[in-house]
Formats: C-alpha cells, sequence, structure tokens
C-alpha cells in the first residue's frame, strides 16, 4: 500500500438476495497501480463484489467509492473510469474480431483518431491482429476471454474489474491473459481480479480470501503463507484418502487435506513429527513414496481459516 489515496476504498459493502446474505460487511482498500485479487470458491460472493463495484448492482448496506465516486450516490459515474468483464462478457458472435472492437470504442466513444494507436497497442497484447476478419462465434475460448478483455480496454480504463477472466481458458491463453493484466498494471491501472483458483492467487499484490460473502483474511500472499501456524508435511502415500483417513485424529495432525494424490499434513514441527506420522501411515501398511516439507500454499492458508 502506498500513502497516495486509495483507487478503490470499500466500506462495510454488503447485498442480500431474499434470504441468502451474497455479501456481508466488506471493507478493504485498493492503491493506484495494484493488482488485487478476490479469491474463494463458487458462492463466496465475488460476481456480487466486482458487480456492485461496476455500479451496476446497488448495495444495501455500506459504500464503496472509486477514486472517489460512491457506487451508492452515483452508481453511473462510475462506470466512466472502469472496465468491467463479467464471466461472460457480451461479445457479438455475428461479428467479427475488428467489428466487436469497432462497436465498443463507438460505445465507449473513443474518438476516431485515437482508434489506429489503441488497437495496435492491444493487438500487441493480444496476438489478435490475424483474426481480425473472423467471427467473435468462430474463435475458441481462450481467444474469446483476449478479445472480451480487448473491448474492455479500448477506452483506457483506470480501474479494471475481472470476474474469474481464466475460467475455463486453456493454458497458453490464461498465460497471455495474466501478462495483458499485468502489462496494464504497470501502466499504472488499478485491476480487481476475482478467481477461485488457489494457484493464480499468488499473482497479486495482494488478496482478499472470501468464504461465504465475508472477509476470512486480506494480505500479501507472502505474508498469509508465513503466518500459517506450523509447518506443512507433504506426503505421497499410497491410498491417500485411506492415509487421510488414518491421520485426521492424530494428536500430532493439526490438519490433515488431500491434494491430488498428495496429503497436507500440518504439524508443530515436520522434523520433530514426521518421522511418527510417516510411521503410523508405515504400521497400516500403507507404501510412504515420499515425504518432505514444504512451503504452505495459499490452500493451505485458506483451509486454516476456514476451520478457525
Amino acid at each position: 500500500m502506498t500513502d497516495a489515496a486509495p483507487a478503490i476504498a470499500v466500506r462495510g459493502l454488503g447485498c442480500r438476495f431474499g434470504e441468502i446474505r451474497a455479501v456481508e460487511d466488506v471493507s478493504f482498500e485498493v492503491s493506484p497501480g495494484e493488482l488485487f485479487g478476490l479469491v474463494g470458491p463458487d458462492g463466496a460472493g465475488k460476481t456480487t463484489l466486482l458487480r456492485m463495484l461496476a455500479g451496476v448492482l446497488r448495495p444495501d448496506g455500506g459504500d464503496a467509492q472509486l477514486y472517489g465516486v460512491s457506487v451508492v450516490r452515483d452508481p453511473e459515474g462510475v462506470k466512466h473510469e472502469i472496465a468491467y468483464m463479467p464471466q461472460r462478457f457480451g461479445l457479438y458472435t455475428d461479428l467479427t474480431v475488428m467489428e466487436n472492437l469497432d462497436f465498443y470504442a463507438d460505445l465507449y466513444g473513443v474518438p476516431q483518431a485515437e482508434r489506429r494507436a489503441r488497437l495496435e497497442r492491444l493487438f500487441h497484447f493480444s496476438n489478435l491482429a490475424p483474426f481480425g476478419d473472423r467471427l467473435a462465434g468462430a474463435l475458441s475460448g481462450g481467444m474469446k476471454q483476449k478479445l472480451a478483455l480487448s473491448c474492455a480496454l479500448i477506452h483506457l480504463p483506470k480501474i479494471l474489474l475481472l470476474d474469474e477472466p481464466t475460467f475455463g481458458v486453456d493454458p497458453i491463453s490464461r498465460r497471455d491473459l495474466w501478462l495483458i493484466v499485468h502489462e496494464m498494471v504497470e501502466e499504472g491501472v488499478t485491476a480487481v481480479v476475482s478467481t477461485a483458483y488457489l494457484d493464480e492467487a499468488e499473482r497479486f499484490d495482494r488478496v482478499a480470501l472470501l468464504h461465504g460473502g465475508r472477509v476470512l483474511a486480506l494480505d500479501t500472499p507472502a505474508r498469509l503463507q508465513r503466518g500459517l501456524s506450523g509447518e506443512v508435511l507433504v506426503i505421497e502415500v499410497e491410498a491417500p484418502r485411506a492415509a487421510r483417513d488414518l491421520l485426521v485424529d492424530h494428536p500430532k495432525v493439526r490438519r490433515v487435506t488431500l491434494f491430488g494424490d498428495k496429503l497436507h499434513v500440518t504439524v508443530a514441527s515436520v522434523a520433530s513429527d514426521g518421522p511418527a506420522i510417516e510411521r503410523v501411515l508405515r504400521d497400516a501398511g500403507l507404501s510412504v513414496h515420499r515425504a518432505h516439507k514444504a512451503e504452505a500454499s495459499l490452500e493451505d492458508v485458506f483451509i486454516e481459516r476456514l476451520a478457525g
């Protein structure tokens, strides 16, 4: 965080749908030029929060200001300085790549004299230039996302709000999307990006871990990882589900979580507790292929905060 006034200031923001409290009493600030992540599973409140910040959904509690403009008092005023890319961005599948870009340039009032330079810049980021005459509906999922992001950026926004932009995107396109976002942030754009992929969270300057519409934790990824209580023992073992069930009530185990075919076991000390835990598994007839200490992941942090 810098000493400058925040680009985004969220104070007690809340939203209810009937009996469901989608977002409850959320507060945070985002500095100018910061890449800020909203991280959590489906239903955590990420989309609702971004829709409120974009001025398209009215909060029923609290407020947020984007460069001093209130989403409660002036939701239309918020929209002038932002680019909001929802999960299903409104591309026109029967228009070409260029026609979509021209349409959004018209929509945002981009002067004709400035369009060529902006399009060249966006094509440099997105590598979409060779596909300018292709219908948007004929693009791959990753290319559609890059086109949607280019359309959102055509008016040079100060704030970028992206709702799970890499969901369902192939690894190469995911990398390209992140390159575009990082380049925009390096040029001073403030970005708030939601994701359910905890491995992506390490890309952010700071993250808010969300669950059930509330903020579980908010800090840099590194500080959150360092703040995990205890140490993480990663165990590659035969029958990992059976191994997890065996360890869940072990007195030296604080938490045990299945990560694919590996176990993440949180203990006070890997050096002192690890051998005893391995012995329990071997005594039960399970082959331990490998066991080693590892840095806590954000998934480990999220699970600890959720349990706490």
